[in-house]
């Protein structure tokens, strides 16, 4: 992180003065960006503080930073990493990147064999889940419990959500499979050790018995690949929003209307 000088822990029930301050900045960043975020009441956030399932973020003196909290869906099936959000004079400075991976490793040391997922607007919260291990998925993989859907009534999108049948909206879902973190790294170790057996020189590459080339460590796709993603979600969001406005009732519109359809749902 760049700012040292700053604390990320977990957070206490001594913590729930700033509860009102974070539910505020909640809502002042969601009407700012123009997207959604589910309200959470002060309450709610105390709630999450006095149970252990929130992380915070304060400077030496004690002032507020940032927050990020965690709950548990579908009988503790699917875990939910929420609310990340951090004071604008704070941002850019590398703490919402060490309050994100608090709040993961609070998730797996809660919930080991849960599914941790997000749903987010926002690219740099993208690029976060990707490099923690999450991957995009449709809302289909996400929890079907009706309880977290509702949160979503105080959203802005709402209306495209549920148009959507809750199978698609603003948001990004982003999903980390414990079970495939598993078998990805297995796999991992296993091509490693294959590399190692032939020994490469320094910045040689080499074909595995199975024919792969080996220089280094094999990245996730997703990864490699996060600047068209950023356009594909730039795209995705901006017909959406086009798709609230009535329609011209011409025929070629309708036509573009289901070609974007089956391309992108």
């Amino acid at each position: 992180m760049e700012n040292h000088n700053l604390i990320v822990r977990l957070a206490t029930v001594d913590d729930s003065h700033y509860a009102e301050t974070i539910v505020t900045e909640m809502a002042e960043s969601a009407k700012a960006r123009g997207t959604g975020i589910a309200k959470r009441s002060p309450d709610y956030i105390v709630k999450k503080m006095e149970e252990g399932k929130a992380i915070i973020a304060v400077t030496a003196d004690g002032t507020w930073v940032g927050f990020c909290y965690i709950e548990a869906w579908q009988h503790e099936k699917y875990v939910a990493n929420s609310g990340l959000i951090v004071s604008p004079a704070f941002r850019k400075t590398g703490v919402a990147t060490e309050i994100k991976r608090k709040t993961f490793a609070l998730s797996r040391e809660k919930y080991p064999h849960a599914k941790i997922f997000g749903l987010t607007t926002g690219l740099a919260v993208m690029k976060i889940n990707s490099d923690l291990g999450y991957e995009p998925v449709t809302y289909s993989e996400l929890t079907s419990d009706d309880e977290f859907w509702k949160g979503c009534q105080s959203c802005v999108n709402y209306e495209i959500l549920m148009s959507k049948q809750r199978k698609n909206c603003m948001c990004t879902g982003m999903l980390f499979d414990p079970v495939e973190a598993e078998a990805k790294l297995k796999a991992a170790q296993e091509r490693e050790a294959a590399a190692a057996k032939l020994q490469p020189a320094k910045n040689e590459t080499v074909v595995t018995p199975e024919g792969e080339l080996v220089t280094s460590h094999r990245h996730r796709e997703f990864k490699n690949n996060f600047g068209l993603f950023e356009r594909w979600v730039r795209f995705k969001q901006f017909v959406l929003l086009k798709s609230r406005k009535k329609d011209d009732g011409s025929d070629q519109s309708e036509k573009k209307k289901s070609l974007l359809s089956i391309f992108f749902w």
